[in-house]
């Protein structure tokens, strides 16, 4: 058993964390007061929708101890998550005959491998300095992730909500290792590069940014499209374009992802040709298809009935064709209200009843 300073076991942890694949690693305390007045605010607006959940737990994201009780420090990581081999974004979004999908999900779910990674971390600082408390999170637990990930250094929250960092854009996943271990930390993120841009406000289809780092949910196609379990609002639907999963306009137009690196992961690769499918191709998937090909994918936790009703609004901002008429057809008449309405909406914007 290696006998390291504190010092010494946070410089052992970060080398580690680059040897298994995270971009970029970090440690911070626990003082979130500033961001838990923000988070409140935020809840108090109804920004968060029906993401019940996040009023539920409230200020527990914001007080790391009161989630794993003696909790000193925070290690935080990220890790890229751009695909090499994907198609073109904006040339995805600009044709109506395909759908789509947030270049996130393109690929495995980033849960489990981030996780497994962090857990590998944690088990080999064991092997080093003996026995000590840890839990590993990545988007599984009420955790401020960003906040956490500025107060580390690891970059500044955007005015979309988003953590950007000046080198490496915002294309990156952040995973957690909450720690009683009493670390050296990070000096955080001072400043704030935006400045007076406002390409993300400007780009989001559905004015969701209502002010700095303000995204109300209610408003937001990713959340629309993936945490939203009911009727998505007639008046998102054309906005919606072609978007069935998720949406990365804020993303896309930022200056500072000019500077981003692609993943080195092989698992984060587009699977099932995700990255540029055809909508007509993918209604027709059926229940069975879709658990089977999203096996391992995030896309599959929002179900099949919603992965069809998303896909039915693309289809109804397609270009009208009798290809597009007849895949909506085939479930014109679906014993799924939900579904049903949706194309029936669909099928309007066609002229057809």
């Amino acid at each position: 058993m290696s006998e390291l300073t504190p010092a010494q076991t946070a410089d052992w942890l970060k080398t580690l964390a680059h040897e298994l694949g995270f971009d970029a690693c970090s440690i911070t305390d626990t003082d979130l007061g500033e961001h838990e007045t923000h988070l409140l605010n935020w809840l108090n607006k109804g920004f968060h929708g029906s993401m019940s959940y996040m009023e539920r737990h409230g200020v527990t994201r914001s007080r790391p101890a009161d989630l794993v009780p003696g909790t000193l420090r925070i290690v935080s990581v990220r890790m890229s998550y751009y695909p090499n081999n994907a198609a073109h974004a904006e040339a995805v979004l600009n044709d109506p005959e395909l759908g789509y999908v947030s270049r996130y999900a393109l690929g495995r779910d980033y849960h489990k491998l981030m996780r497994q990674r962090l857990q590998k971390l944690a088990v080999a600082l064991k092997s080093q300095i003996g026995e000590f408390g840890y839990r590993a999170f990545t988007d599984s637990a009420p955790v401020l992730e960003k906040a956490i990930a500025e107060k580390a250094g690891l970059g500044w929250i955007g005015k979309h909500s988003n953590l950007l960092n000046e080198t490496s854009g915002s294309w990156f996943f952040l995973g957690e290792l909450y720690t009683n271990l009493e670390l050296p930390i990070d000096p955080p993120q001072i400043t704030q590069h935006c400045g007076s841009c406002t390409a993300c406000i400007d780009a989001c289809p559905t004015q969701a940014i209502v002010g700095d780092r303000q995204v109300d949910a209610r408003r937001c196609i990713s959340y629309l499209t993936i945490e939203n379990d009911g009727p998505i609002p007639n008046e998102f639907r054309a906005a919606m374009g072609n978007r069935i999963y998720g949406c990365d306009d804020c993303q896309l137009v930022c200056p500072f992802n000019k500077f981003s690196q692609p993943t080195r992961e092989a698992d984060f690769e587009p699977r099932h040709e995700l990255d540029s499918s055809r909508l007509v191709d993918l209604f027709q998937w059926s229940e069975q298809e879709f658990n089977t090909r999203f096996q391992g994918s995030a896309i599959r936790r929002i179900g099949h009935r919603n992965w069809l009703r998303n896909i039915a609004i693309a289809l109804g901002n397609a270009t009208t064709s009798n290809e597009v008429v007849a895949s909506l057809k085939t479930q014109q008449h679906s014993a799924d209200e939900l579904l049903a309405e949706h194309v029936s909406w669909a099928l309007s914007r066609h002229h057809v009843s």
